[in-house]
């Protein structure tokens, strides 16, 4: 039975760590794969239910520790099952109107990944208005040129890092920009979609840096980023969609926390999970890929794409804007709690780039000064 204990206790202690208010890597992992915890868990307390042996005290507050674990854990994800109530109403059949909905599909192609066919060959069949690469470097953007005939409309931004991106669209583009938020290494793409119907859409393209032993030791300027974009969309009184890896989880209290602040929309709730990462290991995924949208748009489709030779599955999602879907769809409250969290989580990544700005300017001085 031992073993069933320390499968027990695992379970036990990693939710609860979750729990604690840190944004290094080691704390804020916990937040990925809470469907493998519960799953865990679940197998942990049928077996220490029906294990043939006299109860005891241990056993007994092992099993209630189990209990308000498990309870935690289906707290987070139950929202992204059909159980709960839909957060993004779907388009019924009377009310599609192609001249006002968009239709995209984002992909983090893995920069490694060289079967560039398959991702075209989604793009071909889908046809989407708007198409986001990520991870895409110039070897990525040549294999891509035949999208250009299609997509007249594009941001490219070429990166060896693993943080370029591209933007591809059928529809014209306004005010487009490409910003480094908190580092000169991770782009975003800020710009204005125009609609057939000649509506204007906000758009917002990210990918920052995971909390990881081999990317950023914490989640701070991840946190940040995300967050500052929420700060920004809150004034906002237009449609809005932002979409890209942001390399945490939906049930995570930054995203939440982000979806309180700008007021977006997750059409994932009431619905069914879309996860994205690993695409190799199917008991090892969570969702990392993203499409949040302003409360005027409701759903017309979202499907997960097969496998594209990338540790990321593509995501599509088609959207239609219209006044009565606004009036029938409500944001997630704001406190003034979350205002003050969302400041300082910002706060923090700013100071953290200055740091940061700081150091590498330091390290280059004294590298010309030694040379």
């Amino acid at each position: 039975m031992i073993w069933i204990e320390i499968l027990a206790g695992v379970v036990i202690w990693l939710t609860f760590w979750s729990l604690i208010p840190r944004d290094e890597w080691w704390f804020r992992g916990a937040d990925f794969p809470r469907l493998q915890i519960l799953a865990l868990g679940i197998i942990a307390l049928v077996l220490l239910w029906l294990w043939p042996q006299a109860w005891d005290l241990s056993r007994e507050i092992l099993v209630i520790g189990l209990i308000v674990a498990l309870l935690y854990q289906l707290k987070m994800v139950l929202p992204y099952t059909f159980l709960w109530k839909k957060q993004v109403k779907k388009v019924k059949k009377t009310q599609l109107n192609p001249e006002r909905q968009i239709s995209l599909i984002v992909s983090n192609v893995l920069t490694t990944n060289t079967q560039y066919h398959l991702l075209r060959a989604e793009i071909e069949k889908y046809r989407p208005d708007l198409v986001l690469t990520l991870e895409t470097d110039q070897t990525w953007q040549n294999e891509l040129a035949t999208l250009e005939q299609d997509y007249p409309y594009r941001v490219p931004v070429p990166l060896d890092n693993l943080y370029g991106m591209h933007l591809y669209s059928r529809l014209a583009l306004q005010q487009t920009e490409v910003k480094f938020i908190l580092s000169d290494e991770i782009p975003s793409i800020y710009t204005t979609v125009i609609l057939p119907s000649g509506e204007p859409v906000q758009l917002y393209c990210l990918h920052p840096k995971p909390p990881s032993p081999t990317e950023a030791k914490d989640s701070t300027l991840r946190d940040a980023e995300l967050l500052i974009v929420g700060n920004q969309i809150k004034d906002l009184d237009k449609s809005c969609i932002v979409m890209g890896d942001l390399n945490d989880v939906a049930w995570s209290r930054t995203t939440r926390l982000f979806q309180r602040i700008s007021g977006l929309l997750d059409p994932r709730v009431g619905r069914h999970y879309v996860n994205t990462f690993h695409a190799d290991y199917p008991f090892l995924r969570w969702s990392l890929d993203h499409v949040f949208h302003s409360t005027d748009f409701a759903l017309v489709q979202m499907k997960r794409l097969p496998h594209i030779g990338s540790d990321h599955f593509p995501v599509y999602v088609v959207l239609q804007t219209g006044r009565i879907f606004e009036q029938i769809q409500q944001q997630l409250e704001q406190t003034d709690a979350d205002e003050q969290d969302a400041q300082e989580a910002i706060q923090d990544g700013i100071e953290k780039a200055e740091k940061e700005e700081k150091r590498v300017t330091d390290e280059i001085a004294q590298n010309y000064k030694d040379g």
